[in-house]
């Protein structure tokens, strides 16, 4: 048994990260400290004055564990790395920064595209990001396709040209055709140098840039060059125009304001490159109550500049914090040059400041409305349920299931997690039916449903031995809900009594147009208004369990369509499939193409494309 008085008196006077645990084995909080014996022991003095906020998590914490680092800057990046990791309950959080998109330049293709992503470093490329505003990214996108003509499309081109005719785009002039022939990787790579420079916002440098090539094109004689570079020209002065001015000189800024809410916060960024305001974010934060600005700004600069594409030279921020310095440090290693946190005073900057600070209140009063009413609407669903089926707390983690099949072919089984009301897409699972052989679908959820708390036991055993959390099956759900009735929901409570989980589990039932009706819970089916928070709840429940096993369902059964036309096809092996695959885009092109085109294909020849046509031919006999 973890007694934490015992455990205090052997920490360490040395720096390091501490990990607070409830009993659940959950993290709630992570911390650094200089010296890990005087921090971690003030949270249990009891004449030590603490915030209600701190109290509260105090009260929860059933054990510790901790991780001696060399230097408090190693601790700061493990500290800053494990909350985003973990997220725990009771730090302060940078709400869901996964959701925001990236502009990507994939600098490790041949021929380099600018895409929109959600995923940063899920691939090699220069990232810019990330932006609150999905719309104004489509936007940048569509401007540098109508300056500069780089490739959409996602082949492989890395070995060169792969198809025998160009796509659309090429026949308008939206792409150089990369893709079905050789072009100058000289001048394709001079765009892309460009399309860098304008997305670090390096705009005027790239305007004198360009017009220098235009006149010099034109004392060459070299017209139609001359004019390739005026169009592009034009288009970029008339966006660089729109950029406020805010100084003369070159230095890179990121200014950061911050606006107060009850439990929450808003952080406001400009960013400034060459002098210009060339965009502006902002990010809510959460669990900010009783914590001062200076303890808001050094946990969001830890989080934000963790992952961000750019740290600039200077970052302005309202005021001094206690780890000023070392976040100026830890900057600068990422940065790989120096960075500076700076305070301003006055002038030209603190009154860029302060129009930073008005912008950030308007964000958190219009965030704060949306948030609010979608939290009220989350709360009163959760609380009517707990009430109807009358269980001893709020179910705050709720997980659904439902199998997908086609006459027993291809079942396939979804795990669904709502989470605090709200749909959790990172956490949903699906399930291959392995070892049910037929449709039944009552065998095939005891099937998922022991497969999945198995690998959560499993987990957390691993998590024990390795003395780390390990969180893809390890946290359970308050409430199990089933896409059906009865039977589904006894076979449900069989596998948990096998497994000695005491979780209540309820079905989700429809009515005759295949709608939801209400809920089956302890054998009496339970009823709910129409139009009240708990039955929509449930109806998003039912119809993102459905939809999400009917979509593994359906991708499974393309993935056999493919494999059983194309694999028993004469003389077509996996190259070749491929091929023509790539070069037809789906089967039922291939299935129309006449015998040239077959032939056309790279690895293809005309007596197999013969033998591929008449092939497809018999079966349609």
């Amino acid at each position: 048994m973890f007694d934490i008085r015992e455990e205090l008196k052997s920490l360490p006077k040395l720096p390091g990260v501490y990990i607070m645990k409830n009993e659940l084995e959950e993290i709630i909080y992570v911390g650094k400290a200089v010296s890990l014996k005087n921090r971690v022991s003030q949270y249990f003095q009891s004449g030590k004055s603490h915030s209600q906020k701190t109290k509260v998590m105090v009260s929860n914490i059933d054990h510790f564990e901790y991780i001696i680092t060399d230097t408090e800057m190693e601790a700061l990046i493990l500290e800053a790395n494990l909350i985003k990791k973990h997220k725990p309950k009771y730090n302060i959080l940078l709400r869901d920064d996964k959701q925001y998109p990236y502009i990507v330049v994939t600098t490790d293709e041949r021929y380099p595209r600018v895409i929109k992503t959600r995923s940063k470093k899920k691939r090699g490329g220069r990232y810019f990001g990330p932006y609150t505003n999905a719309t104004a990214v489509n936007d940048v996108i569509d401007i540098i396709g109508e300056c500069y003509k780089l490739r959409t499309c996602s082949l492989n081109l890395d070995r060169g040209p792969r198809l025998k005719r160009p796509c659309l785009n090429y026949h308008i002039g939206k792409c150089p055709g990369p893709c079905f022939k050789e072009i100058d990787e000289i001048e394709y790579g001079e765009m892309v140098r460009e399309v860098i420079m304008f997305l670090e916002g390096k705009g005027s440098k790239l305007v004198s840039e360009i017009e220098s090539k235009m006149m010099e094109a034109a004392e060459k004689l070299e017209f139609e060059e001359a004019v390739k570079y005026r169009d592009r020209l034009e288009s970029l002065r008339a966006i660089v125009e729109k950029q406020k001015i805010v100084r003369d000189d070159s230095l890179d800024q990121d200014v950061i304001g911050i606006a107060r809410g009850l439990d929450e916060a808003c952080v406001q960024i400009f960013y400034i490159r060459s002098g210009k305001i060339v965009g502006r974010e902002d990010y809510m934060l959460d669990n900010t109550e009783g914590l001062s600005k200076g303890e808001l700004l050094s946990s969001f600069i830890k989080q934000f500049y963790l992952t961000a594409s750019h740290i600039p030279k200077e970052i302005l921020v309202e005021e001094e914090f206690l780890d000023l310095e070392l976040l100026e440090g830890w900057l600068s290693g990422l940065k790989g040059k120096k960075s500076h946190v700076t305070v301003p005073k006055r002038g030209e900057r603190a009154d860029l400041m302060e129009m930073v600070k008005k912008n950030a209140f308007e964000s958190l009063k219009k965030n704060s409305t949306k948030i609010r009413a979608s939290k009220d609407d989350s709360t009163l669903a959760l609380d009517e349920l707990k009430s109807c089926l009358g269980l001893e707390k709020i179910p705050l983690r709720i997980e659904a299931y439902d199998i997908s099949n086609t006459q027993g072919v291809n079942s396939v089984g979804s795990m669904v997690v709502f989470q605090n009301g709200k749909s959790s897409k990172k956490d949903y699972r699906k399930f291959k039916i392995k070892y049910v052989k037929g449709p039944d679908d009552y065998s095939s959820l005891e099937e998922v449903l022991e497969r999945r708390f198995r690998r959560g036991i499993e987990e957390l055993e691993e998590s024990k031995k390795r003395e780390i959390a390990i969180e893809n099956f390890s946290v359970f759900p308050d409430l199990i809900m089933m896409d059906g009735g009865k039977g589904q929901v006894n076979t449900a409570k069989k596998v948990l009594k096998k497994l000695g989980f005491e979780i209540p589990v309820c079905g989700m039932v429809k009515d005759d147009a295949h709608r939801t009706r209400g809920l089956i819970y302890e054998n009496e089916e339970i009823e709910f208004a129409k139009n009240s928070p708990a039955f929509k709840l449930i109806s998003r429940i039912q119809d993102e369990a459905h939809r999400f096993a009917i979509g593994y369902h359906r991708e499974l059964m393309n993935k056999q369509m493919i494999k059983s036309v194309l694999d028993t096809a004469p003389g077509i092996g996996a190259v070749r499939k491929k091929n023509l695959l790539a070069h037809f885009g789906s089967i039922a092109n291939i299935k129309s193409a006449d015998i040239e085109s077959l032939s056309k294909v790279e690895g293809m020849n005309l007596k197999v494309a013969s033998e591929l046509y008449e092939y497809f031919r018999k079966r349609q006999g």
